[in-house]
C-alpha cells in the first residue's frame, strides 16, 4: 500500500447494505477490535521483507514524510473492505488500483521491475494484513476464534481478495494453508536497505514527521509487535528483543487492549493513531441501518457501483 490516499469514504452517507460479511461475522469482530491497530503495525513490518514492495513504498516517499499517515490510510482501506458497505468498498478498491497503477520502477538489489498492482505483490499485502490482524487479536485480544469462526474468517479473506488484483484462487483457506503460504514465500524474502528503512519508520516513527505524542505511543507498542514476529524474521532484520521483554509485554498488552475495548474508548484511541479509521468503525457499529438488510458479493457490488456501471447508468 502507498501513502495516505484519502479514500472516498463518506461517513454521513447511509450504508447501502451490510457489505460482504455482515455484523455477525468473525471478520467484523476481528477488524473492529483495538488489536487491529497493532495488527496493522505488524503487517507493514512483515510486508517489508518483500524487496519489491519495499522498493515501491520507498520510491513513493510517502512513508518517510508521514509514516503514521500510511498506517492510517492502509488500515482504513482494509477496514472499509471488512466492515464498510459494498459501495464504499468498491470505490476505495478502484481508487487504490488507480493509484497503484502509477507505482512502477526497478528493485535495486535484483534489478528487476516492480509494479504495485502485480498480483503476487498484492497477495502478499493481502495475506500479511489479514494474518497479522488475526494474530494480534489472538495474542493481545480475546484469544483464538472458534474453529467455525476461524474457518469463516479465512473464507472471508478469500472474498476480500477479489477487491485487489490478486487471484482469489491462490488465497489460503485455512490456518495450515496460511502457514504453508508464508513458508513458500520465505525463499524470495530478504532484508534490504529499503526494507530496514520502511520497517523502522513504522515501528519507530520519528517525531520530526509524526505528532510527537503519537510517535511516543507507537514506540511503546513496538515491543508487542516484535513479540509476534517469527524468530527467523527477527534474526534476519535485527529487529529483535530478548525473551524477558517478550514474556512481559504479552500480559501487559492484553490488559491494555481489554481496557480500551469499550467502543467510546476504542474510538478515542483510534482517533489518535488512525483517525480515518474511526468514521468507518462508527458508520458500521453506530450508524443507521443500511438501506437493504443484505450481504452481497464483490461481483454483485462491482456490477452496481463500479466505475463502468456508474458511467453506464449516467449517475
Amino acid at each position: 500500500m502507498l501513502a495516505r490516499q484519502g479514500f472516498p469514504f463518506d461517513a454521513t452517507r447511509r450504508r447501502v447494505d451490510h457489505g460482504f460479511f455482515g455484523p455477525g461475522s468473525p471478520t467484523w469482530k476481528v477488524w473492529t477490535s483495538p488489536t487491529a491497530l497493532l495488527g496493522f503495525q505488524r503487517s507493514i513490518a512483515v510486508e517489508a521483507f518483500d524487496p519489491f514492495l519495499a522498493a515501491a513504498v520507498t520510491d513513493t516517499q510517502g512513508i518517510y514524510t508521514d509514516p503514521m499517515g500510511r498506517l492510517d490510510s492502509t488500515l482504513t482501506y482494509f477496514t472499509i473492505v471488512a466492515v464498510g458497505d459494498s459501495r464504499s468498498a468498491i470505490e476505495a478498491a478502484e481508487l487504490l488500483q488507480k493509484v497503484h497503477a502509477r507505482a512502477t520502477g526497478i528493485e535495486p538489489v535484483s534489478g528487476k521491475r516492480y509494479s504495485a498492482n502485480d498480483p503476487d505483490s498484492q497477495l502478499w499485502i493481502h495475506m500479511t494484513g489479514w494474518h497479522s490482524v488475526l494474530k494480534c487479536y489472538e495474542m493481545f485480544g480475546p484469544g483464538k476464534l472458534s474453529a467455525e469462526d476461524e474457518a469463516r474468517y479465512w473464507a472471508d479473506c478469500v472474498i476480500a481478495a477479489e477487491l485487489q488484483t490478486c487471484d482469489p484462487a491462490k488465497v489460503p483457506t485455512s490456518r495450515d494453508g496460511v502457514r504453508q503460504y508464508f513458508e513458500d514465500e520465505r525463499s524470495r524474502l530478504c532484508w534490504t536497505e529499503h526494507s530496514d528503512r520502511l520497517a523502522r519508520q513504522i515501528l519507530y516513527p520519528p517525531a520530526t514527521t509524526t505528532n510527537p505524542m503519537i510517535a511516543a505511543v507507537a514506540r511503546r507498542l513496538t515491543p508487542a509487535v516484535i513479540a509476534t514476529l517469527p524468530r527467523w524474521m527477527r534474526q534476519l532484520s535485527s529487529i529483535d528483543q530478548n525473551a524477558a521483554i517478550d514474556a512481559a509485554v504479552i500480559p501487559t498488552m492484553r490488559a491494555l487492549m481489554a481496557s480500551v475495548t469499550p467502543l467510546p474508548i476504542r474510538t478515542r484511541v483510534a482517533r489518535l493513531a488512525a483517525p480515518s479509521l474511526v468514521s468507518v468503525w462508527e458508520n458500521a457499529l453506530q450508524g443507521e441501518p443500511p438501506l437493504t438488510d443484505t450481504i452481497v458479493t464483490p461481483t454483485e457490488a462491482r456490477a452496481r457501483y463500479g466505475r463502468t456501471a456508474v458511467a453506464a447508468s449516467g449517475d
